[in-house]
């Protein structure tokens, strides 16, 4: 028995015993016929004397045959399965492990023990030899993993269950964690907060009173859609990128954006294409009138040709952009214009400019040129390219030689650039130049009087529709501006027919919202209730939040309701601040009420039925009025602390007085970004009222009343004397702090 062992007891006899029967397996897998010395003669790793004549000391020399160094070889790997088998009595390594490992390559250690090593055959040479040996001992790895079929690993699974102990688990969940798992969702970048500020968060709808001014000063793009689809606007069928067409233009989008109107010559296309198709048709005697499903079949069958006919029609005409001389340089024109519709702007100007040095007279390189400006400046974001853009649009119009459509494209486009730097009287030179070129075209015509609109040239835009509606009198885009314009005129009536019509034409460009509420309005003044039936076709058509609430510059997803109190907008202060000094207000507002000093001055909306209404302002848009605090000191000062008032961009704060017998219509303000507190300064007993939606108060003097003025209210005024309150305007409390900075003003 080893010495080092024999505190074990009488254990180690018996494992002895199975060291002895692992070794004779061994010897037997072996080939060499050497003999190996027992395990009597190799004790605590001494050599015994040699009693055969195998002895090295009996060797002449004392020397080691070469047979003998594969043995030893043999002995040092038997010493070291001795060596293990003592190890794990000792502890001296985790055998769980060891037991892991031996489940890795799906064999059982009690195997090793009772001698079973045909089973760790590991280069599946079908027996056991010196390398399944070398693999065992963990001298080499194996060539091959032994892997069962799926059957016996179920009956595996369940017959000898496998508990892991705690190594197990966490070796398991270090392999899981390095393995890459199918199951993964796909990487997402990690999302920052997005800064609304950003973006346009206005409706792109005007607003139904004047129009506002362009902004000068920042590059933003006039058309969405520009962003898509770069400066390919459908001209008629003309493709403005200059482009040869091998198939026809896409249909021209009905959607109206801010700023932007489409035109429409759809209604005289229509015309002659249905006087084509009856022409085509057979010259035989009038046959008896189909009715009822015959009648609805024959007119969807003739709804059915004017359809292909405006088809084909569409598809014969094909841009004519070149000229004699562009033809000839149509290959370099081509290459240029590949450059600008892959997005190489600055080579493909490059490109143009070039074309241009070598062919002056090149109508189409200038036009080239001018939209890889225009796209530059779009890049760029600068208004000094873009107006580069706009003199290379019009030198391209202006050379001799050139072709209708490329004469129409160019100088459509620079009206539309025109109109975006802010530049009305210049767009409407350009378009009126293309009206005179194209006299017989209503939807230029239609184009020249939004120009004169948006200059504020309502005179100049009424002669221009009434000259459409004299030749093409059933034109829905001139009827619906025509009516708008009668409606600003307060020609109530006269207005109805033209802003109905037009609506239900469907034409492009009709749908509005602004059409929808000046024509429930008008409706409304004349005691027409059919009023909320167009009020909820807007709705449906997405221009109104409901029938009641009717702004057009909106902030989606505010809390919308017409009443408030103080509590729910979180502006407890400034209502505690206006009820407490509401003398000192009035004290002031009365100071400046003398009418011979001006400060009060009429309402100018077009609101009142009947009466009087005068407002004296102190701030507009988020800043004070010229010295209008002068007079009014300390109310100013009052205010000066609270932002959310001052700094209303889409309110006001002002006096208001209304004399007796006055009447506000129904009407709604332009905007859900705002609350409207009226603090009653001088109020009578009886006969002042406001109502919103169907809810009807009174003012109380020094009480705030807030609501949302962008649902309908109306106002009467039945006192005996003046009413005298002060309005605030606020900040509707769930914009964010960037929102409220970045707004435009109203």
């Amino acid at each position: 028995m080893c010495p080092g062992l024999a505190w074990i007891g009488g254990d180690v006899e018996e494992e002895e015993g199975k060291i002895e029967q692992i070794k004779r397996e061994v010897l037997s897998a072996v080939s060499d016929k050497e003999t190996i010395p027992s395990s009597e003669e190799v004790k605590n790793g001494k050599k015994r004397e040699s009693r055969g004549a195998d002895s090295a000391a009996a060797r002449p020399g004392g020397g080691i045959p070469k047979s003998s160094v594969f043995t030893w070889f043999v002995v040092l790997a038997l010493l070291g399965v001795w060596s293990s088998v003592a190890v794990l009595y000792f502890d001296i390594v985790d055998y769980d492990r060891v037991i892991a490992r031996a489940q890795e390559f799906h064999m059982n250690f009690s195997d090793v023990l009772q001698g079973k090593l045909k089973a760790y055959d590991s280069d599946g040479d079908g027996d056991f030899d010196i390398e399944d040996a070398k693999v065992l001992l963990g001298l080499k790895e194996a060539q091959r993993a032994v892997r069962s079929s799926p059957e016996d690993r179920t009956a595996k699974k369940v017959t000898e269950p496998v508990v892991e102990t705690a190594n197990q688990q966490a070796t398991k969940k270090q392999e899981e964690e390095e393995e890459p798992q199918d199951s993964l969702p796909e990487y997402e970048p990690e999302q920052t907060e997005s800064v609304p500020g950003s973006e346009d968060i206005e409706s792109e709808i005007q607003a139904p009173q004047p129009l506002p001014p362009i902004v000068q000063d920042d590059f933003i793009p006039d058309d969405p859609r520009d962003s898509l689809h770069p400066y390919d606007d459908d001209i008629g069928s003309i493709d403005t990128t200059g482009a040869l067409l091998t198939e026809p233009p896409p249909p021209a989008e009905s959607a109206v954006e801010s700023g932007q109107y489409e035109t429409s010559s759809k209604f005289s296309q229509e015309a002659e294409v249905i006087q084509e198709v009856k022409d085509s048709e057979p010259t035989t005697e009038p046959e008896p009138e189909p009715q009822g499903e015959t009648h609805r079949e024959a007119e969807e069958i003739t709804e059915k040709q004017t359809e292909d006919k405006l088809k084909e029609k569409a598809k014969k005409k094909k841009p004519k952009l070149l000229n004699k001389l562009d033809k000839t340089i149509k290959a370099e024109i081509d290459a240029a214009e590949k450059l600008r519709k892959k997005g190489k702007v600055e080579e493909a100007l490059k490109a143009f400019e070039l074309l241009i040095q070598q062919n002056p007279q090149s109508p189409r390189a200038r036009f080239g040129k001018a939209q890889a400006e225009d796209d530059l400046a779009e890049k760029l974001r600068s208004n000094d390219m873009l107006l580069r853009a706009i003199n290379s649009y019009r030198e391209a119009a202006d050379l001799p030689d050139v072709s209708p459509d490329l004469l129409r494209a160019a100088l459509k486009r620079r009206s539309e650039r025109q109109q975006f730097l802010g530049r009305m009287r210049a767009s409407v030179a350009t378009l009126e130049r293309l009206v005179h070129a194209f006299p017989d075209d209503v939807s230029l015509k239609n184009d020249l009087g939004v120009a004169h609109l948006l200059l504020g040239d309502n005179t100049g835009a009424k002669k221009v529709y009434e000259q459409v509606l004299a030749t093409a009198p059933h034109n829905g885009f001139a009827k619906v501006h025509y009516g708008f314009i009668l409606k600003s005129e307060n020609k109530i009536e006269e207005s109805i027919p033209y802003l109905k019509e037009g609506l239900e034409s469907g034409e492009p460009g009709t749908d509005d919202g602004r059409f929808y509420f000046h024509l429930g309005d008008a409706l409304q003044r004349v005691g027409d209730n059919s009023a909320y039936h167009w009020y909820e076709l807007g709705h449906q058509r997405g221009h109104f939040a409901s029938v009641w609430q009717r702004s057009l510059y909106n902030v989606d997803g505010l809390r919308a309701q017409p009443w408030w109190t103080a509590k729910e907008t979180g502006y407890t202060d400034l209502v505690k601040v206006l009820e407490k000094n509401w003398r000192t207000i009035r004290d002031e507002a009365l100071s400046v009420m003398d009418q011979n000093t001006g400060m009060f001055v009429p309402e100018e909306e077009n609101l009142r039925e009947k009466g009087e209404w005068g407002q004296y302002t102190l701030w507009q848009q988020g800043r004070k009025v010229g010295n209008a605090c002068q007079g009014v000191p300390k109310t100013c000062a009052l205010l000066e602390r609270h932002p959310e008032a001052t700094g209303c961009k889409r309110g006001q704060i002002k006096f208001s007085v209304m004399q007796p017998g006055t009447h506000v219509w129904p009407h709604t303000g332009p905007t859900n970004c705002r609350l409207r507190m009226h603090l009653g300064l001088v109020v009578p007993k009886q006969g002042c009222r406001i109502r919103c939606t169907d809810q009807i108060r009174e003012w109380e003097e020094g009480k705030v009343l807030i609501f949302d003025d962008s649902f309908e209210h109306e106002v009467w005024q039945d006192a005996d004397s003046y009413r005298l309150i002060f309005i605030v305007d606020v900040w509707h409390p769930e914009l964010t702090h960037n929102q409220r900075q970045t707004l435009s003003p109203i």
